[in-house]
C-alpha cells in the first residue's frame, strides 16, 4: 500500500513539473505565426464624370487622350463652303465700310476656322468646344465660364424655336445629365463650334447626330 501512495505522488509530481504550457503550437514547434492579409480598403475605380466635371489651374480642363467629351463621333456633313464664308467677310473688312455686329462676331470666328480640336486647349493652335465659346464672346465683354455644363447653367434660356445669331447650343454628347458639348448660332440652323472630327467648323442642327442630341440653348448680352 505504501509503495501504490508513492507511486502515485511520484506521477502527480511529473504531471505538475511537465504539464501543458500557456505557450502556443506554433511557438513550441518553431512554426512563425501566419500574417492576415492586410485589405487595400482605396476605391479601385474614381468617378469618371467627376473627373471630366472637374476643373484645374484656373478651370482649365486637363487634357487627357482619354478623355472624351463624345459617347461617339459624328459624321460630320459641311453645310457651307468654308472657303466662300471666310472670303466673304474678308472682302467686307477690306472694303473699309462700317462691319455690324453680326460681321465682327464672325470675324473673330474666322481665326479660329480649321484650327484642330484638342481637349483642353485654348487657342489656334488647338481648342475644345467650351474654350472656344468663351473666347469668341469674350470678344463681347461677355466673361463665360470654361466648360460646357458651367456655361449652360448661365445666361437666358432660349428655345429653339426661337434662336437668334450669337446664341449658344448645347448638346448632351456624352450621356452625362448634363451638357458635354456647345457652339454658337450662326443662322438658317447652322452653328459653329470645335469639332472633334474636323476642328472648328461649321454644322447643322438638323444632322441627326446634333438633331438628336440637342438639349436646349442659352443667351448673353453681347456687348456691341
Amino acid at each position: 500500500m505504501p509503495r501504490k501512495i508513492a507511486i502515485s505522488l511520484l506521477l502527480i509530481a511529473i504531471v505538475l513539473t511537465t504539464g501543458c504550457s500557456s505557450t502556443s503550437s506554433s511557438v513550441r514547434y518553431n512554426k512563425p505565426k501566419e500574417k492576415k492579409e492586410e485589405v487595400n480598403r482605396t476605391p479601385r475605380f474614381t468617378s469618371e464624370d467627376n473627373f471630366k466635371s472637374d476643373t484645374l489651374n484656373n478651370n482649365v480642363p486637363v487634357a487627357d487622350s482619354g478623355v472624351s467629351e463624345f459617347d461617339e463621333l459624328p459624321e460630320e456633313i459641311n453645310s457651307i463652303n468654308k472657303e466662300e464664308f471666310i472670303e466673304e467677310y474678308r472682302t467686307t473688312i477690306s472694303s473699309g465700310a462700317p462691319i455690324s455686329f453680326r460681321e465682327k462676331l464672325l470675324l473673330e470666328v474666322i481665326k479660329y476656322i480649321d484650327a484642330p480640336y484638342k481637349y483642353g486647349g485654348n487657342s489656334d493652335k488647338g481648342i475644345d468646344c467650351s474654350a472656344f465659346t468663351k473666347q469668341i464672346l469674350s470678344a463681347f465683354s461677355v466673361d463665360l465660364p470654361r466648360t460646357a455644363k458651367e456655361q449652360f447653367a448661365a445666361g437666358t434660356s432660349v428655345n429653339e424655336n426661337e434662336l437668334k445669331f450669337g446664341d449658344l447650343v448645347f448638346f448632351n454628347t456624352s450621356k452625362r445629365s448634363y451638357p458635354g458639348h456647345v457652339g454658337i448660332y450662326l443662322g438658317n440652323r447652322e452653328f459653329i463650334h470645335s469639332s472633334r472630327t474636323l476642328g472648328v467648323t461649321i454644322s447643322s442642327l438638323d444632322e441627326n447626330y446634333y438633331k438628336k442630341r440637342f438639349i436646349g440653348a442659352r443667351r448673353f448680352p453681347l456687348s456691341q
